[in-house]
């Protein structure tokens, strides 16, 4: 199963979505904007040789391979929280599931997002020989993408299974309360990542793009109803009070 998800940036002068980038454990991706790198960034403010990303099972390490450059990388969730990895800087492990690395570029602040969705689990002592089943789906209910997942589900979890699905705009006025900087943007960003994170949209090897939003929102609904990746006591995550971890990480 691969590891890490990297969105590469997006420079002034590429308008278009660039994709995704998958990396199973063990495998690197070196970027820059030199034609040799995996993933080329062509801004002129870039190193030749910028850095490298290395997947490492539930988490990843960075290295910077730029001469004068300090990365930024941020947790988009964190209230600010984010690790400097400095010039020459090899193998700086970042922990969050959700990670902006920030290169400054000539004037130009250029991120790349990486997802690392996959969450291993210790495995409990006693029990048979042989390999534990591995968990069908992972989700982190302290995380912001369970309270949107949450919030698209309330009205069928309220008694209405036939209920049409909350639109962006009104998932946004829902999360206010325990989310005030909730956005249309970053509500979005949510529904693609869990599109991805519970295997609904397929793979970068596939020329599909997968399903348009209000699909991938059915999608996500349906299969997190009938799995029961959320019920009805989880709506608490709504609630100002249910936000209270979220806020603290």
């Amino acid at each position: 199963m691969y590891s890490i998800i990297v969105v590469p940036p997006r420079t002034p002068e590429d308008r278009q979505d660039r994709g995704q980038i998958r990396l199973a454990p063990g495998e690197r991706l070196r970027f820059g904007r030199a034609s040799g790198n995996e993933l080329v960034i062509p801004h002129d403010g870039v190193s030749r040789r910028a850095g490298e990303l290395s997947a490492q099972g539930a988490f990843w390490i960075l290295s910077n391979l730029s001469a004068r450059q300090t990365y930024v990388v941020e947790n988009p969730e964190g209230a600010g929280e984010h690790i400097k990895v400095g010039p020459g800087r090899l193998d700086a492990p970042i922990p969050f599931e959700f990670s902006r690395i920030v290169l400054p570029a000539a004037g130009d602040l250029l991120t790349i997002e990486v997802w690392a969705p996959r969450h291993d689990y210790l495995r409990g002592e006693g029990g048979p020989d042989g390999e534990t089943t591995a968990p069908a789906f992972s989700v982190d209910r302290t995380k912001r993408y369970f309270a949107v997942l949450a919030a698209l589900c309330e009205p069928r979890l309220r008694g209405d299974p036939h209920a049409p699905l909350p639109t962006v705009d009104q998932v946004v006025d829902r999360l206010r309360a325990a989310w005030p900087a909730a956005s249309r943007t970053s509500v979005q960003w949510n529904i693609d990542y869990l599109a991805v994170k519970l295997r609904l949209k397929p793979g970068p090897e596939t020329a599909d793009t997968g399903p348009r939003l209000n699909g991938k929102k059915e999608s996500l609904v349906s299969l997190a109803l009938r799995f029961d990746l959320v019920r009805e006591d989880d709506l608490v995550v709504l609630s100002p009070s249910g936000s209270a971890s979220r806020a603290a990480r």
